[in-house]
């Protein structure tokens, strides 16, 4: 039944990812603005222009534009840039692992923030840990990225200079973006924790465990912790995603060299295919987390089947 489901998501990434393609193509292409003139400066000749944009191919219709690009995306072809005269994939594949790697750490982050204050909120219902973790949870929700990632450099780079402003380096360099990336999603995983340990905590199952004289550790760790997390995985699932497109602006900040940073200088240079295959890979990267997340779910709860 699993396997079925798997392959049935599957094939559903098929108009999900034309979906994507068809959307992304025609709206890079709607952005006011010429990637010959950005190339070549307003004052090129004529000539040269129009020699240009044969080259490239902007001088096909529209439409043919959008056919040669769905034949290349099923040959594995992503284009070539504009500007670099590079495959896309090639360049996408040297960015990528840095943004994997700030995404890692910013969900680490998350975890390492939301999960104690989450148990003691839900253990310590109502009481002073319980209000203040409330209210850290409200800063971090209210906090954006280009606020909090600007003011901690200017605290720990520029005041304190304990870290790094910018740049990619050793684990001091990630510290800041992972911060900054992760503290929302530790804002919002704290509250789901708190809410689904709750909830569980009442079960009977948990009461039986209690009567038998296990340990108290052991009962809210073994039992209830693991079957609360079954909701907080579909939010972290979800947030990859958030965390992905998140990751363009906390990478222009720190300037670090990811796929969100690439795919804002591709929009800034009007670099066509290489913005289509930045969008394109983030969106299968959101899609197979999603596919994946579900598939987790069977092994923590064997309850669940699909049909």
């Amino acid at each position: 039944m699993a396997f079925n489901y798997v392959l049935k998501r599957i094939l559903w990434l098929f108009p999900i990812v034309l979906g994507v393609i068809t959307l992304v193509f025609f709206l890079i292409h709607f952005i006011p603005g010429d990637p010959v003139d950005i190339m070549l400066g307003e004052n090129a000749r004529p000539m040269d222009k129009q020699l240009l944009h044969h080259e490239l191919g902007l001088d096909k219709p529209l439409f043919s534009q959008y056919i040669n690009f769905l034949k290349n995306i099923a040959q594995g072809n992503l284009g070539e840039s504009l500007h670099s005269k590079q495959p896309v994939l090639s360049i996408i594949l040297k960015k990528y692992p840095a943004t994997m790697e700030l995404m890692l750490a910013a969900i680490i982050v998350a975890l390492i923030i939301s999960m104690p204050l989450g148990i003691l909120s839900a253990l310590k219902q109502y009481s002073f840990m319980d209000n203040t973790s409330l209210i850290i949870s409200l800063l971090g929700i209210s906090m954006p990225n280009f606020w909090l990632g600007p003011l901690l450099i200017i605290l720990f780079s520029l005041q304190l200079g304990w870290l790094p402003v910018s740049g990619r380096g050793g684990i001091s360099h990630l510290i800041l973006p992972a911060i900054t990336l992760g503290t929302a999603m530790a804002a919002i995983l704290t509250r789901m924790i708190r809410s689904s340990l709750l909830d569980v905590l009442d079960e009977e199952y948990i009461t039986t465990a209690k009567a038998k004289g296990l340990p108290y550790k052991r009962v809210i760790l073994k039992h209830a912790l693991k079957n609360a997390l079954i909701p907080v995985i579909t939010i972290v699932g979800l947030q990859i995603g958030a965390l992905l497109t998140g990751s363009i602006i906390t990478e222009m900040i720190f300037a670090w060299p990811g796929l969100g940073r690439l795919t804002i200088q591709a929009i800034y240079t009007r670099d066509y295919p290489l913005v289509q295959g930045c969008v394109l890979v983030i969106a299968m990267s959101y899609v197979l987390v999603n596919l994946l997340t579900d598939i987790v779910y069977t092994f923590i709860d064997p309850r669940i089947h699909y049909n």
